[in-house]
């Protein structure tokens, strides 16, 4: 059974930092690219980050470029976003995003306040 479960979220200061992971089971973790997504409130969700199977790639949104970093971990089966100089507009809630074909597998969310 295939399980993507993220922690780390929370309520946290403009120009603060949080470390969001997104721990995988029930598939080969190797084998498959990730991602990160949020969806604020009335808001599509976004493709914040993703990284390639052995994470020798990454790409990131505009808007996070040079403050979130994704990477991970293929012997623990984690993917992990830290995300720095946090400003309002990154509240959302943050999905961790298995990219399986034909259709991606999502986590649950971890929601991200950033407020004064």
């Amino acid at each position: 059974q295939v399980q993507l479960v993220e922690s780390g979220g929370g309520l946290v200061q403009p120009g603060g930092s949080l470390r969001l992971s997104c721990a995988a089971s029930g598939f080969i973790f190797s084998n498959y690219g990730m991602s990160w997504y949020r969806q604020a409130p009335g808001k599509e969700r976004e493709l914040v980050a993703a990284i390639t199977r052995a994470g020798g790639t990454t790409n990131y949104a505009t808007s996070v470029k040079g403050r979130f970093t994704i990477s991970r971990d293929n012997v623990k089966n984690t993917v992990y976003l830290q995300m720095n100089s946090l400003k309002p507009e990154d509240t959302a809630v943050y999905y961790c995003c298995a990219n399986f074909v034909p259709e991606n597998y999502w986590g649950q969310g971890t929601q991200v306040t950033v407020s004064s």
